[in-house]
């Protein structure tokens, strides 16, 4: 058993940070043949049995942000430049800066999955590995990267990063109550295999006529079993100790946690139909956790400069002197381990509408809302979809969202013929991609599986 843990929470943190997804394919919500809908509400039931194929049976790699790839690179002089490049001006690049620039990604794969028609329900069983990704940068620092420092006062509060893997063990039913209502619940145990969270918490910086002050406390608070951060001595202060990498000595689970899935069905006539489900109502208690944390503050007034070249606070002198405590605002000193903690999971909810067409029963149309509640890290999603079943052997559908990282456009298609799943969907399709396939816009996403129907 210590091998098969490890051997998960090795391939968890190789995933991490190569993952990319919306961790449940929104675009199959109302769409049937679709066998993963109950990821989304575990009151949706099936009426087939199914076995995963092991590792493929339910993929989902994606990428959602308000940053894109154009955002920081231009084309100029037949060549690629970063945004900083004298050849694009500030307007140009500010003009795709918001407040609070957003980019992350999600991975979710399944190694085993099932599920089968006893007790009165609909039941499935699910091993995954999960992994999320989320970097927030304000808009200061490109002002600051892009013209320079100003008379002004400068915010850098709010830049922070988040990143998880764990392990899922997922148990669902779902119970038909009567011809109006069915609901549904799951029960998953999870395995953490790491967790890392920066921020920078107080971040200013006032640069005033006769002087300046500067102040910045930022933390970075590491999760995960073996975890060492890397050290050297500072180049700006001799004697100062600080973190300059991290290293992990071996994989190992990091961290236990519950968290629980419920969802319902209401019919309200043969056309119409509700459901809300809220999923990951949750937490992973972390058994180490490592903090590296700065603080650090600079104040002109401290300086007096003299116009003698050789006098011992001389401009050349001070000015160095200024620039190495500069430098120490953002060195990370190393305060070893502060023991465990826990963190929530992010929970999403969705509600969704779903009418079928009276003039031809295998049409139906549906309106869904999903919403990640994640503090900071917090969005919403509306999707508008048609979908269509026009025989036992094949179902697509397309729709159209818009939510807090705009507008995207949707698919889904799924081919079942008698003992043989295989869909393919997108919530998020790119059309445009870069020389070297990288999609140009930061919502990109893509959903695969094969299973066995019986």
């Amino acid at each position: 058993m210590k091998k098969i843990y490890t051997w998960i929470a090795a391939l968890m943190m190789v995933l991490a940070p190569a993952g990319a997804i919306a961790q449940n394919l929104e675009s199959g919500y109302f769409t049937d043949g679709y066998l993963y809908r109950h990821e989304m509400n575990p009151a949706i039931g099936d009426s087939l049995n199914y076995v995963a194929m092991p590792l493929i049976g339910n993929v989902n790699l994606g990428l959602a942000g308000n940053l894109n790839l154009t955002d920081v690179l231009f084309y100029r002089n037949g060549r690629t430049v970063l945004y900083t490049n004298p050849l694009v001006s500030a307007d140009e690049v500010m003009k795709g800066i918001t407040d609070r620039n957003r980019i992350g990604t999600d991975f979710k794969i399944q190694i085993l999955g099932a599920g089968f028609k006893a007790w009165g329900g609909y039941n499935t069983i699910g091993i995954s590995i999960r992994g999320n990704e989320s970097t927030i940068v304000p808009k200061t620092l490109f002002d600051i990267t892009k013209n320079g420092l100003r008379n002004d006062t400068y915010d850098i509060s709010g830049l922070s990063a988040h990143a998880h893997a764990y392990a899922e063990i997922a148990l669902g039913h779902s119970h038909k109550i009567n011809d109006k209502w069915r609901v549904g619940g799951k029960f998953k145990f999870l395995l953490g295999g790491g967790n890392v969270d920066a921020n920078v918490t107080n971040g200013e910086v006032k640069l005033l006529e006769d002087h300046y002050e500067a102040t910045v406390d930022a933390e970075i608070q590491g999760s995960i079993k073996g975890l060492e951060y890397k050290t050297k001595e500072s180049e700006h202060n001799p004697g100062r100790t600080i973190v300059n990498g991290m290293k992990v000595s071996g994989y190992k689970i990091s961290g236990l946690g519950v968290a629980f899935d419920f969802g319902a069905e209401y019919t309200i006539n043969d056309d119409w139909r509700l459901s809300a489900s809220i999923l990951d109502l949750g937490f992973i208690s972390w058994k180490n956790t490592r903090l590296a944390a700065t603080h650090g503050t600079v104040n002109t007034d401290n300086y007096t400069f003299n116009v003698d070249d050789d006098a011992p606070n001389s401009f050349s002198k001070e000015g160095e002197r200024l620039g190495d405590q500069l430098a120490t605002l953002y060195e990370l000193e190393d305060k070893g381990e502060v023991g465990g903690r826990t963190t929530m999971l992010g929970a999403t909810m969705n509600i969704g509408v779903q009418y079928t067409a009276p003039f031809y029963r295998k049409l139906n149309f549906g309106l869904l809302n999903t919403t990640r509640i994640d503090g900071c890290y917090s969005w919403t999603n509306f999707r508008l979809s048609a979908n269509v079943a026009p025989a036992k052997c094949f179902s697509a559908g397309i729709n159209f969202a818009y939510g807090t990282f705009g507008p995207s456009f949707g698919w889904i298609m799924s081919v079942h013929p008698k003992g043989f799943n295989l869909f393919l969907g997108m919530d998020h399709t790119s059309f445009k991609l870069a020389k070297q396939g990288v999609p140009l816009s930061s919502k990109t996403e893509f959903t695969m599986g094969i299973n066995f129907p019986f």
